[in-house]
């Protein structure tokens, strides 16, 4: 016969999960919160959950009919609320079942977006500070109700008992915790005062705090929001708002953007900086939900462009996760997210059009900012590129300005080329613009969309040559021997030697040498080391004509003059290496080893060639 024991093992029986509640209170502190600090603020966010429950039973009272009472004298921590309480059947279901949150009871589920909460683990951050959990409640759905006790251990363990009809409190819920001593960082009333105006002073309903001392309580949020407050005048609150943000970020902005967005219930400011950022760098925002602070480094709330803003903000429909420590990944987020990029593109906008000054403070300290804007937005193309400021041959200025003058604009691929031709390029009468820095030179191809009297192109070797001047007939005869030699010395640099004339005069040589081609020519040098293997194969498949540098010595300057008169060979090959090493180094750009040597190598052969001749 089998046993019943036996017959429940062979049809599966359920079995129900067993859970050690301090190993899961360990995971909370390492996990899920940041610091033991988020007590306070998930005994707050109780409380204030049940008084916005309170005001759902009682809507005719008054604003400031229900509050919160902090009280913390070193021994104990204790928040009282006037909310709408517990009875002894919530208290077992939501107190102590894990997971459960009195938020989610069938009777006001259709309120869930009115609570902060929406977990039912927040009590359990508690015991990061205490080992001993008391609550003493009343619900205030039943005028008759008795009071309810619960305490609940660290180890696991709970009691529940009704109090006697004579002792019977205010609706309402009051929590006390005893400190353990290792957390007395946490509980120092000057520190549980501190963190409930950190976390509370936006909170709507009036929150007090009392040390202990006898005297009277102190308010933790004396003030609504300041984007809540009237003001006699806009100038008055603009400088309000701005000091605000000053308080709680710790500089004076630029100026202090207001953000309303009605369909989330969301308002706020974002303040901006008043000193450049790295691009890309992203700030934390403070952003608050339902006037509790959720987080300080809330990066998600604004998009990747729009960090030359710091942001704080109060809303009413945004998802926190699960530790209430940032938001949820949700449409909501995204479409809160692309609300708030719009504004600060109507900022920027009217900040154009109406106060050139604040335009102008901005544009010098975020053009960056802005040209990560612009080159995917094209209103914003559109407004601000005139203005923004580039790198040109006429000096840094803007690309309205420029334009005035130079009717084709061309642009070079990178800061070395610019720098390798800039001056010479000045003087012949281009105007070109510094493509190299990130976002220049796509924006400045879309210089004809603003201007379309203006032509725009790359700047290659050939146009810049184009512009300089030849030599006459009987210079370039007497130049064949010494140009020559000068090729036959650089042509392990795979460069060719010309002459030239052009200004300035001071400027003995240019060498004409695009990024494009440095890397072709080292392609088609690794082709030919690695020729016969699978590597060569590849590269030799691509093998193109190796496009060659170009040095190209200036027949106005005097060194050149005395140069291409030398009639010693060896003297020719040296003088030409160091017109060459002269000519990169003025380029800026990375030297090869090759380079290095031959520039230490021309150096010492063209001294030891003067004191020989001096002797």
């Amino acid at each position: 016969m089998t046993s019943p024991d036996s017959t429940a093992t062979q049809a599966g029986a359920d079995r129900t999960f067993q859970v050690d509640l301090r190993g899961l209170v360990d995971l909370l502190s390492h996990h899920l919160y940041s610091s033991p600090r988020v007590y306070l603020r998930e005994l707050l966010q109780n409380a204030v959950d049940a008084l916005t429950a309170r005001h759902g039973l009682e809507p005719d009272a008054s604003a400031g009919a229900f509050g919160i009472r902090l009280h913390a004298d070193g021994a104990v921590v204790r928040v009282e609320d006037d909310g709408v309480g517990l009875t002894e059947t919530d208290v077992h279901a939501f107190l102590a079942t894990i997971g459960r949150s009195s938020k989610r009871a069938d009777r006001i589920a259709e309120q869930r977006g009115d609570f902060i909460g929406q977990f039912g683990i927040g009590l359990l951050s508690c015991f990061l500070v205490a080992d001993e959990i008391h609550v003493l409640s009343r619900s205030a759905r039943t005028p008759d109700a008795p009071a309810v006790e619960w305490r609940g251990r660290g180890d696991g363990s709970y009691t529940v008992r009704t109090l006697p009809a004579s002792a019977r409190p205010r609706p309402g819920t009051t929590v006390t915790l005893t400190p353990r001593a290792d957390a007395g960082e946490w509980t120092r009333p000057a520190r549980v005062h501190a963190l409930a105006r950190h976390f509370g002073s936006l909170l709507r309903h009036p929150v007090t705090f009392d040390d202990g001392t006898g005297g009277p309580g102190t308010s933790v949020n004396p003030e609504p929001a300041p984007w809540a407050r009237t003001y006699p005048t806009p100038g008055a609150r603009s400088r309000a708002l701005a000091a605000y943000g000053e308080e709680v970020f710790g500089f004076t902005p630029l100026d202090a953007i207001e953000l309303d967005l009605p369909a989330v219930g969301l308002k706020g400011i974002a303040c901006v900086l008043p000193e450049a950022v790295p691009a890309g760098r992203r700030h934390g925002h403070r952003v608050h939900v339902k006037g509790m602070l959720l987080s300080e480094q809330a990066e998600e709330i604004l998009p990747d462009w729009a960090f030359f803003v710091r942001c704080v903000v109060d809303a009413e429909s945004l998802r926190p996760t699960a530790s209430r420590e940032s938001l949820y990944e949700d449409d909501t987020l995204a479409a809160v997210r692309d609300a708030l990029a719009e504004r600060l593109r109507a900022w920027i906008a009217r900040a154009a059009a109406s106060d050139p000054d604040l335009l102008a403070r901005f544009l010098r300290t975020h053009h960056l900012a802005v040209k990560s804007l612009a080159v995917h937005d094209d209103e914003i193309l559109r407004m601000l590129l005139p203005w923004l400021p580039f790198e040109t041959t006429d000096g840094h200025t803007t690309l309205d300005e420029f334009a005035r003058t130079h009717r084709t604009v061309l642009v070079t691929s990178s800061v070395e080329e610019f720098r390798q031709i800039a001056s010479i390029a000045s003087a012949a009468g281009l105007g070109v613009v510094n493509g190299g820095y990130t976002y220049d030179r796509e924006l400045v191809h879309r210089l004809p969309e603003i201007r379309p009297e203006v032509n725009v192109a790359d700047l290659d070797p050939a146009t810049l040559t184009a512009h300089l001047d030849p030599v006459d007939r009987e210079t370039e005869l007497a130049a064949v021997a010494y140009l020559a030699q000068a090729r036959d010395a650089l042509a392990v640099f795979d460069c060719d030697v010309a002459l030239r004339t052009f200004q300035p005069a001071s400027a003995p040589a240019l060498l004409v040498d695009s990024r494009e081609a440095r890397h072709e020519r080292t392609r088609s040098q690794l082709a030919r080391e690695q020729e016969g293997g699978l590597w060569g194969d590849i590269l030799g498949a691509l093998r193109q004509e190796a496009p060659r540098a170009q040095l190209i010595l200036n027949q106005l300057n005097p060194l050149v003059r005395a140069a291409v008169a030398i009639d010693e060979p060896e003297l020719a090959r040296t003088s030409a290496e160091a017109l060459y090493g002269q000519a990169v180094l003025l380029s800026r750009r990375p030297l090869r080893p090759a380079e290095s040597s031959l520039i230490n190598r021309s150096f010492l052969d063209l001294l030891a060639h003067a004191l020989r001749k001096d002797s």
